[in-house]
């Protein structure tokens, strides 16, 4: 609950910046005429609406679960992103039609001195504001503040190039640069707008992410304990901010229902303190079978068979659905 209200909070100053941004370049633009400020101004209009759907989305998910959405309502914030990516791209297109229109017919540029300061204005507090919201949303697992911190960054990296081109304008007084500018700019906007809807997608069609899959294998070879002799169907599902990972642990066969419950505490604890408390970890138990000596490491009285080899866990044979032999 706690990683929640911070990235209300964050979404909150997103949304109340990008509208004195907004305000901002369009002023510049009604000083300037040009049409690379007007493309800046463009996609200004795309972060003010996705701030405020971004933080809808995420008071949305921040409910509690009820009986209508029992792992809670983290999956908005997949709809954000979503909605949000396709507004980039909208956006995209349209930069790319005015600056065609603007490249057959220039407009005359003016006071394009205090064009400039604005808008550099406005592309450093755009990067701050980006940087902390990837920064805060990577601590919490929240998908659509990562997707509002790119979106920031990705317009600031426009600007910087609408800077250049403007800089150009002022030296050489050659209009068409200003047109050429917004082209490339929409370009890499309508980029920006693919990748936070293929991110999106693959977090309502439950992909997993292999990054975080390979991170957590990591942890769990370098403190595997001895009683965990095999660990098979793991899946990790996310629901916003929370991360729901479940798995079958294969245990000694002789350990009594307190003993097992220990085991699994362990793991929880140890997966929790890597990832936080946004993850839920739910275990099914498997007893060894006598097949489960040929890869166990444990000193027990009730061994059947020698050891043969130890099998290195993997993103691979962790997500494969059967306990493990000799021949995984």
């Amino acid at each position: 609950m706690k990683e929640s209200l911070i990235t209300i909070r964050v979404q909150r100053w997103v949304a109340i910046v990008s509208v004195a941004l907004l305000t901002v370049k369009f002023f510049a633009y009604f000083l300037t005429h040009s049409v690379a400020i007007l493309t800046d101004a463009f996609e200004s209009i795309v972060n003010v609406v996705a701030g405020f759907l971004g933080l809808y989305s995420l008071i949305l998910s921040a409910k509690p679960r009820d009986a209508d959405h029992p792992y809670g309502h983290g999956k908005v914030e997949f709809l954000s992103a979503a909605l949000e990516g396709s507004m980039v791209a909208i956006a995209a297109v349209l930069i790319f039609y005015k600056a065609i229109v603007n490249l057959v017919t220039p407009q005359q540029i003016r006071e394009l001195d205090w064009g400039l300061i604005l808008i550099s204005a406005t592309a450093i507090i755009n990067y701050v504001m980006g940087w902390f919201c990837i920064r805060t949303a990577k601590q919490n697992n929240s998908v659509a503040l990562v997707a509002s911190g790119k979106h920031l960054q990705s317009d600031t990296y426009t600007t910087l190039a609408i800077i250049a081109g403007l800089g150009l304008i002022y030296i050489t007084n050659i209009l068409w640069i200003d047109s050429v500018v917004a082209i490339l700019m929409s370009c890499f906007i309508l980029y920006t707008g693919y990748k936070i809807l293929r991110t999106s997608i693959a977090g309502i069609m439950d992909e997993s992410d292999q990054e975080l899959l390979t991170r957590l294998v990591e942890l769990l070879n370098r403190e595997r304990s001895e009683d965990w002799i095999d660990l098979h169907n793991l899946r990790v599902i996310k629901y916003g901010s929370t991360l729901h990972l479940d798995c079958h642990l294969t245990l000694p066969w002789y350990l009594n229902v307190y003993e097992a419950h220990n085991r699994i505490k362990i793991l929880e604890k140890l997966i929790q303190r890597e990832f936080g408390d946004s993850i839920e970890v739910f275990v099914h138990i498997d007893a060894c079978r006598d097949f489960s000596c040929n890869i166990c490491e444990k000193d027990c009285n009730e061994r059947k068979h020698p050891l043969v080899k130890r099998i290195k866990w993997s993103v691979v044979n962790i997500s494969s659905n059967k306990m493990h032999d000799t021949q995984s």
